[in-house]
């Protein structure tokens, strides 16, 4: 799947395009293998604007970037050997050639392979360092989390729940909420799309905000910076409200309020902290097998054609959990 044009607003289907080419053998040094399931994560459409950014912009013709799970099919890596699985960023794309860079191999017998594109993978990272190093959280604070049902949001409010924390959700539609409280054990949901966010967030956590962990921005956030304790963090992982957005996004209006309870925010990017995911991984292991952390995944089962469609998902807030392309 190549990029054909930049999308101006939503990402449409003249945006892609459908491309068959020659598979090629690998190389001395390489290896090659075949795409089982592929990530599909919020991050992807900024990828695709040409502005500055934490990465380059997908060029238009290049294949679409995204992290993936491939099973090794010939080598002449030494480090790689037929049948091993393993994880990198190899983008959208059935048939994978590698020099190994950025590879990561993975045991599928412990977790499936969707996990270690979602709690074993970049959305397990993001919220496991944004939530503990960005948001420097202490046992028992109250913390805030948007976009609480998607990949990065479930994971990032059990693990402030590990942690003796209150936790409260901030997700679209009943069915979300109830998920988030019965069976992720959130204290608290809201439901954006049909509460008044700031007069919930006075119910739920009425001695204020300790840590605000925000994937969404736009009204959330500004709802959010109204109700912070003394010597909050808010942690910018994301804004998903403004990623379609065809004119600039609005800063938030109510910032004094970081002034006024002497608070921070800070965005922050996952790619820093590379060195560190072998700790984090293992302690969101340890977490999943204690059942401390439910591994929630949407996963959607196809072909690369596929990606277009599954991807507007994300945006549509249709997904629960970690969204992945398999292909059957």
């Amino acid at each position: 799947m190549r990029l054909a044009a930049r999308p101006v607003g939503d990402v449409k289907p003249e945006d892609w395009q459908h491309c068959s080419e020659t598979v090629e053998d690998p190389g001395p040094g390489q290896f090659a293998g075949r795409t089982l399931a592929i990530s599909l994560d919020p991050a992807m459409r900024g990828w695709l604007d040409d502005r500055p950014s934490y990465l380059p912009p997908v060029g238009i013709g290049d294949v679409m970037r995204a992290g993936t799970i491939i099973e090794v099919t010939a080598s002449n890596h030494p480090g790689f050997q037929p049948g091993d699985h393993v994880t990198g960023v190899f983008g959208v794309q059935e048939h994978v050639v590698s020099d190994g860079k950025g590879a990561l191999k993975v045991d599928t017998s412990l977790a499936p392979a969707s996990t270690y594109l979602g709690a074993l993978g970049m959305p397990g990272m993001t919220a496991y360092f944004g939530l503990l190093d960005v948001g420097a959280l202490k046992d028992g604070e109250t913390v805030v989390v948007s976009g609480a049902a998607g990949a990065v949001g479930t994971i990032a409010g059990q693990i402030a729940k590990a942690r003796g924390c209150r936790v409260v959700g901030i997700a679209g539609g009943p069915e979300k909420c109830a998920m988030l409280t019965g069976e992720l054990g959130f204290d608290a949901a809201i439901d954006y799309r049909a509460e008044d966010v700031r007069k919930a967030l006075r119910e739920h956590a009425p001695d204020g905000i300790d840590v605000y962990f925000d994937n969404v921005g736009g009204d959330i956030l500004d709802a959010a910076l109204t109700r912070l304790a003394m010597h909050a963090r808010v942690v910018i992982c994301g804004a998903i409200s403004q990623y379609n957005n065809t004119t600039p996004p609005a800063g938030p209006s109510n910032y004094l309020s970081l002034l006024v309870r002497r608070a921070r925010m800070e965005g922050f990017v996952v790619f820093d902290y590379a060195q560190r995911y072998a700790q984090a991984a293992q302690e969101i292991s340890e977490l999943i097998g204690a059942g401390r952390i439910k591994v929630k995944e949407h996963v959607v089962k196809g072909s690369v054609d596929d990606f277009p469609e599954t991807l507007q998902m994300l945006f549509r807030g249709e997904n629960v959990g970690k969204l992945v392309l398999e292909l059957v």
